[in-house]
Order: C-alpha cells, then sequence, then structure tokens
C-alpha cells in the first residue's frame, strides 16, 4: 500500500451557509453533488475534487482547530498569487503572506469564519 495525495478536510460549522459563502468567494470553490446523507451538510469542489466537506452542527459557535483539534492547517496549491492578494485586500481579509526559506513557495496564511487556518501555496516568482 501506498498512500496517495490528500483526498478532503471535513469541517464541523454552526455557520454552515456563512462558511459555504466564504470558501466560493474567497478561494472561489463551488459547492456541488454531495450524497443524501441524513445531516445538513455541503461538499465544496476545488476543479473536480470535493475538496472541503462541510457538516452544519447545533451547539456553541464552532471555534476552529486550536480548542476542538490538533489540526494547525490544511493548505491548497494554486497559481495566480498577485490576483488572490488583490481579492483578501478587497474583501478586507486577514491574511499573512510569506516565503517559505529553501523552497521559494509563496505562502498566504488565512482563516475561514469558524476560524480554521489554511494555506494558500503558490510557485516561487508567481
Amino acid at each position: 500500500m501506498r498512500i496517495g495525495k490528500l483526498d478532503h478536510v471535513n469541517l464541523r460549522t454552526t455557520r454552515l451557509d456563512e462558511m459555504i459563502a466564504w470558501y466560493a468567494d474567497i478561494l472561489g470553490m463551488n459547492a456541488g453533488p454531495r450524497p443524501d446523507f441524513p445531516f445538513p451538510g455541503a461538499w465544496l469542489y476545488a476543479g473536480e475534487d470535493a475538496a472541503v466537506h462541510l457538516v452544519g452542527i447545533d451547539g456553541d459557535p464552532a471555534v476552529g482547530a486550536e480548542e476542538k483539534l490538533k489540526l494547525e492547517h490544511f493548505a491548497f496549491t494554486a497559481t495566480g498569487a498577485a490576483a488572490f492578494e488583490a481579492r483578501l485586500k478587497d474583501r478586507g481579509e486577514r491574511y499573512r503572506r510569506s516565503v517559505q526559506p529553501g523552497t521559494g513557495t509563496i505562502a498566504f496564511n488565512i482563516w475561514d469564519p469558524d476560524g480554521n487556518h489554511i494555506h494558500v501555496d503558490f510557485a516561487p516568482g508567481e
């Protein structure tokens, strides 16, 4: 057996509609086909892949990875760094831009409405 690429991340949220809108607006993902599970949710697609699975829950507002999980972040690779940074600025999103030592990868650190930490990584020189 050999592990391949990460298939998807599953996030529980009390802000389902807000999260769907954020992933569409900020990351350009689209809600798409999802099995008929007996609980609310959405699958958000990056191209043909359902990369983010949202599960709607009741209860206290979700607070992100710091308090519930040991997950520090998840990441996407992308193209169009300048346009992405312009989108973040236009929307007033909090972000941190860095260049990874040794690789030159440009990383944008962003946080969704629930506080989940996401990297969006671009090739060096983008």
